[in-house]
């Protein structure tokens, strides 16, 4: 089969496949790490981050081992990673980024954000994205992320009785932290790699202010 037969979705696609495995893929890290050591969970992240960056990178200067991926990936690759590194391999980079660098209650938060913000903005971007703001970013998106991450991060300081007494500014202000992080492009970087960075800088800033360590 020649490259050009594989038919792939463009951004301004709903693209359903694509959401789920990123958010069952997103989970799926965040419930080894809150099952195995970090060490461990710093190692298998490694280890995972690394094969698919090698592959990724290799399919870029062979041709065969582009069309085999291709044809296994097809359902959740975009147009615009026929010929340059996939989503995926920014995700598990961000991904590792976060694990390593922050503590556990800024991963996890960072992580759910990722894992439903991040295709629910996009989601509803493409079905009633009317008002762009930034880019191709809709006001409708932003929004659409903004109540995720605001009701993600009430729910994580209640269960776990954190700030509890403020929990209104800090649950609008992660909201909003996650909103823009989603929003706002970083250069020509992938927004699977800015979106966990930024949200764990900012969520870890929030933490500090309001006391929440």
């Amino acid at each position: 089969m020649e490259m050009s037969q594989h038919h792939l979705k463009h951004r301004s696609d709903i693209h359903l496949a694509r959401k789920i495995w990123h958010f069952v893929g997103v989970l799926t890290i965040l419930v080894i790490y809150h099952n195995v050591s970090r060490p461990m969970a710093l190692q298998l992240i490694t280890f995972v981050a690394s094969v698919f960056i090698v592959f990724d990178v290799l399919r870029g200067f062979y041709p065969s081992i582009n069309q085999a991926l291709m044809s296994v990936f097809q359902p959740i690759m975009r147009e615009h990673e026929r010929h340059s590194l996939a989503g995926t391999t920014y995700l598990l980079t961000g991904a590792f980024v976060v694990i390593f660098l922050f503590p556990k209650s800024i991963v996890t938060m960072t992580l759910l954000f990722l894992s439903m913000a991040d295709p629910l903005a996009a989601y509803v971007g493409v079905l009633y994205g009317r008002d762009k703001i930034v880019g191709q970013k809709s006001l409708q998106g932003f929004m659409a992320a903004f109540g995720c991450c605001t009701g993600i991060a009430a729910t994580y300081y209640l269960t776990h009785n954190m700030m509890t007494d403020r929990i209104l500014i800090v649950s609008i202000l992660s909201g909003l932290v996650g909103a823009v992080a989603e929003l706002i492009p970083v250069g020509k970087l992938d927004d699977n790699l800015t979106f966990p960075v930024i949200t764990a800088v900012s969520l870890w800033l929030i933490f500090h202010l309001f006391g929440g360590f």
